[in-house]
């Protein structure tokens, strides 16, 4: 039986971050100081923001970007621990995960350099032909060093801020808090559960633009979870919407019926890399992939009927959800 507190109190700290903001609730011991951990918690996700933001110029993933090949180049041991979970990924995945799409999705409009499709861009990405990006980027993780063997823009928005969630889960157990759950965007990690025993509940947003409304209930207690989807960012053209999520394989946009992608895992970075993975791979190929790595997932499919739920693991028994339709995992 996990420990509860003796006299709980609840906290809910926050913060900006990454364009959104980040959030704890907690139930704290008495002696638990918040504004420390407050502070703490703010400094921990700033610190992966300074290291692996394309926006910030003077980022550990711009440095990266814009040193010559075969140079090394010294990083902290935080992006090589993600750029080593994005490689992994990568190749288990066969490339449906791939960190280096930073050009594309620059020159589609969704990163630092511009806020529209440039044609020109576009044509330059696409004619690219770098090698996979397990073998074109080299990490020496004993030494805190990298190097690329072929020009390429990293972008760790898939995984980046999964791993912010699992760094501020870090901070909390280090100020001895058992009863937590951590969230950036759409990913979450839970530690323990309440200090009253009941799993934290969190709700699956439905995918619908313009709305904001839960399509079901999951309920977590230490584990993690992280979904992806095309129904916040992106682009309508000729009538087709265009995710701002790349799929490398083909040089463009992500273009199939999956609206959403969720999926469980121990660590919110894993979680996070694999649903997007998923969403890149669409319902035929993300189906037999989460098979094969045991993943737990749901895909919510957009059909002519309307939302069509498909889930592994905790999830198999997904219903067919309608509009309105709502399910509670646990």
């Amino acid at each position: 039986m996990p420990k509860t507190c003796s006299d709980p109190r609840r906290l809910t700290l926050h913060g900006p971050t990454m364009g959104t903001r980040w959030s704890v609730t907690c139930d704290v011991e008495p002696g638990v100081d918040a504004p420390a951990l407050q502070q703490a918690l703010a400094a921990a996700v700033l610190q992966v923001d300074a290291q692996m933001s394309p926006w910030l110029p003077d980022s550990d993933l711009n440095r990266l970007n814009c040193a010559p090949p075969d140079a090394w180049l010294t990083l902290p041991p935080e992006i090589l621990e993600v750029l080593a979970c994005a490689l992994d990924i990568g190749r288990l995945s066969q490339g449906a995960f791939d960190p280096a799409v930073g050009a594309l999705v620059d020159a589609w409009g969704f990163g630092a350099a511009r806020d529209e499709p440039d044609a020109a861009a576009i044509c330059a990405a696409v004619s690219a032909s770098p090698p996979p990006t397990h073998e074109a980027l080299e990490l020496d993780r004993a030494a805190s060093r990298a190097r690329k063997h072929a020009p390429l823009q990293l972008d760790l928005c898939g995984i980046a801020k999964g791993y912010a969630v699992d760094r501020m889960c870090i901070v909390l157990q280090q100020h001895g808090v058992r009863h937590a759950l951590a969230a950036l965007d759409g990913e979450l990690r839970a530690l323990g559960p309440q200090a009253g025993g009941s799993p934290w509940a969190v709700a699956l947003e439905s995918p619908q633009e313009g709305i904001r409304a839960a399509q079901g209930v999951i309920e977590l207690q230490d584990l993690a979870v992280a979904t992806s989807g095309d129904y916040r960012r992106y682009l309508e053209v000729g009538g087709a919407r265009l995710s701002h999520t790349m799929d490398a394989r083909r040089a463009a946009p992500v273009r199939n019926d999956v609206a959403s992608v969720t999926v469980l895992a121990s660590a919110c970075m894993h979680a996070d890399a694999w649903a997007t993975a998923l969403l890149v791979a669409g319902p035929d190929e993300g189906l037999a992939l989460a098979q094969r790595m045991e993943l737990e997932a749901l895909w919510l499919l957009r059909r002519d009927s309307g939302l069509v739920a498909m889930g592994l693991g905790r999830f198999g028994d997904a219903p067919a959800l309608g509009h309105g339709g709502e399910a509670r995992w646990s």
